[in-house]
């Protein structure tokens, strides 16, 4: 009987190692092996000894779109300076002949320079010739360059200033350490000249300086002045002047 019964189990049993059992193990692997290709490939390294799975990054936000109008170049205003000019105020200064004058044409430097108003009151400046600067204030001569120049730019944009100040002068003559012409360029009363002029010599009389206007003549008391007395002597100064100190 125990033979009997052997002989079964020896025939059943490769039967079931290679049929059904032998499916479940193998379909149990199967599903195994499909869930870990699911998960994506860890690697090992220094800082994930593990292979561990990282924690996600937070989104980084999208960057800001470029707007071309920040990035051109800013148009000057009309209270733009040209660099290097005298502190003249463009709204009242009255440009004459000898003044030297800066042209700024925006994104235009053919155009732009240096112009010395000649004795007839007119600068050249390419593109539209002759144009009369004399008589006029840096905002109106602006006004006029820019109406011409429209013709051959759009839209253009012009700063003038003044360079340096010919046209108006004032002089000191006899005994100071620096005689000549200086420009009027900001107010000046004589006080203020006169030290200019690096002060007098020895021998200069400090009482009896005189400022010749045409036909007009008055008279300066450094002394009193520099004391506080008769302050009225201290006129500002007028282009063409003469202050004359003995």
């Amino acid at each position: 009987m125990r033979k009997v019964i052997l002989s079964a189990w020896m025939v059943v049993l490769p039967a079931l190692l290679h049929g059904g059992g032998a499916l479940g193990w193998k379909g149990a692997d199967e599903g195994l092996t499909q869930e870990r290709a699911a998960q994506p490939p860890q690697s090992q390294t220094p800082e994930n000894p593990q292979g561990a799975v990282p924690a996600a990054k937070a989104a980084t936000p999208a960057a800001t779109e470029t707007n071309p109008a920040n990035m051109a170049e800013p148009k000057p205003s009309p209270e733009a300076k040209v660099p290097g000019a005298a502190p003249v105020d463009s709204k009242t200064y009255i440009i004459g002949a000898e003044d030297v004058i800066f042209v700024k044409v925006w994104r235009d430097n053919d155009v732009s320079g240096q112009f010395l108003v000649r004795p007839d009151g007119r600068i050249s400046v390419p593109l539209i010739g002759d144009v009369t600067a004399s008589g006029r204030t840096p905002e109106q001569l602006e006004k006029d360059i820019s109406e011409r120049l429209s013709k051959f730019i759009k839209e253009p944009q012009v700063n003038v200033g003044i360079l340096a100040v010919g046209s108006k002068k004032y002089f000191i003559l006899g005994e100071v350490n620096r005689p000549g012409s200086f420009p009027l360029v900001v107010p000046t009363n004589v006080l203020e000249a006169l030290v200019n002029a690096g002060g007098f010599r020895d021998f200069a009389n400090e009482t009896k300086i005189l400022i010749l206007r045409g036909d007009k003549v008055f008279a300066f008391n450094y002394k009193q002045v520099t004391r506080g007395k008769k302050p009225e002597q201290n006129i500002l100064l007028e282009p063409g002047d003469k202050i004359v100190v003995k």
